[in-house]
């Protein structure tokens, strides 16, 4: 389990509101990794990726758009 934590704008995140873990963000090999999830960070302000643990949150005062 990584103990990283990704900092994101709110322009990091796709037009759902969400990232995708393994993400480059994270410095991850993409090919040596887990499954692609999906994260909704739009949400809370925050998620965590359920196979390596790596938790990616919105950077201190970034807003996220009406709709999402």
């Amino acid at each position: 389990m990584s103990n990283n934590t990704v900092e994101l704008a709110a322009s990091d995140l796709n037009q759902h509101g969400g990232v995708f873990c393994p993400n480059p963000a994270a410095h991850m090999d993409l090919w040596n990794s887990h499954p692609k999830v999906y994260l909704d960070v739009a949400k809370t302000g925050e998620a965590k990726c359920p196979y390596c643990g790596t938790a990616y949150k919105l950077r201190a005062g970034e807003q996220v758009a009406h709709g999402h």
